[in-house]
């Protein structure tokens, strides 16, 4: 996952602290949203607004972290437990700890020191995903609710092993048991590779790919792909971003036949002040074999739709710990999935207390 250190205004640095220290942090948020295209109290193809009209607490999350001395043999930690409605939608297969209760991440770290300008780290526990701009920590996103590309083209989180090496660029090696999963559900193994380096010091660029079974008791049906993102300081107050998504999975019964998926997103952030900043989203998600949109968070079964979404957001900061985040979106589809109409139009309202 690309961090957002272009974030819509200054805020402190959220880095654990080298050397081993113990850090504690968190975050909680709330939030309530309408929709023209809700329908028995679900806003379809949304993950964090996606209740009508009803004030909802999203997230409280608290994460202790003791982290690796960057320069020299260590070992860390990180064990980070949340609660909300956020959590049932990104609780990981076989981990129960009730509807809206995960443990978001828990793993242990050691670095392992090759030069005087490299470093080796091993990870291994459960892990947020490598993929995508926009991450778990809602309150980092230039947009509150996350687009569908992180929705329905990514993992929230993975189970494995990661191997990182730090030496002028930065790549990672994980191996997990798959999206999603404390526990496998087959025999496989998916392998995700992800390269980041910067060319110039306001752009970065990072390439991943992966591959893996991702289907129940079987390892002959794989799901790959891969993914691009750059992102690029374009002035002090503007930062932006790109992702290019492309992937693919054998169906099921047919291990000849193919889904395919393909989507692009750009972000946009422009900072108004020290506590004022507007981040905008456009994405565009074609799911073209029903593969990933069907069926899932509001959308009705179907074999192929077009997304394309539109959002803007302000962000507000009142001292070093609220921020609120008033939202506009606005979403249309090839295929009749918001209530009956083929496009939607959300408003949503955010408030999250940081630590």
């Amino acid at each position: 996952m690309v961090v957002l250190s272009a974030v819509l205004f200054q805020e402190a640095d959220s880095a654990p602290p080298p050397g081993g220290g113990l850090r504690i942090a968190g975050w909680a948020t709330a939030s309530i949203a309408w929709a023209t295209g809700a329908h028995d109290g679900v806003i379809a193809g949304r993950m964090y607004g996606r209740r009508q009209a009803r004030v909802v607490l999203n997230v409280v999350d608290v994460s202790l972290e003791r982290a690796p001395a960057p320069d020299r043999w260590g070992v860390g930690f990180r064990i980070e437990p949340i609660a909300g409605s956020n959590a049932a939608v990104v609780r990981a297969a076989g981990l129960n700890l009730g509807r809206d209760a995960d443990l978001w991440q828990a793993y242990v770290a050691i670095n392992l020191p090759s030069g005087r300008r490299s470093t080796l780290e091993f990870k291994a526990g459960k892990m947020a995903t490598l993929m995508g701009v926009e991450g778990f920590e809602d309150f980092r996103n230039p947009a509150f609710d996350v687009g569908p590309q992180d929705i329905f083209l990514e993992p929230f989180s993975e189970t494995g092993v990661q191997f990182q090496i730090k030496s002028g660029l930065e790549a990672q090696l994980r191996v997990s048991q798959g999206w999603d999963r404390v526990t496998d559900n087959n025999s496989g193994k998916t392998v995700t590779v992800r390269i980041a380096l910067s060319p110039e010091a306001p752009t970065s660029i990072a390439l991943l790919g992966y591959t893996g079974p991702e289907q129940d008791r079987t390892t002959a049906r794989k799901r790959s792909g891969a993914e691009l993102i750059v992102s690029r300081r374009i002035s002090p107050r503007v930062g932006s971003w790109l992702q290019l998504d492309y992937g693919q999975e054998n169906r099921l019964g047919s291990p000849s036949a193919v889904a395919t998926w393909h989507a692009a997103g750009l972000w946009l952030t422009y900072g108004l002040s020290r506590s004022a900043g507007i981040g905008f989203r456009g994405d565009y998600v074609c799911d073209c074999d029903g593969a990933r949109t069907s069926s899932g968070l509001g959308f009705p079964f179907h074999t192929g739709q077009r997304l394309i979404g539109l959002t803007a957001t302000l962000n507000l900061r009142r001292g070093a710990h609220l921020l609120f985040r008033p939202e506009l979106r606005y979403d249309r589809a090839t295929l009749p999935v918001f209530a009956g109409r083929s496009w939607q139009l959300t408003g949503a309202m955010a408030a999250s207390y940081i630590l």
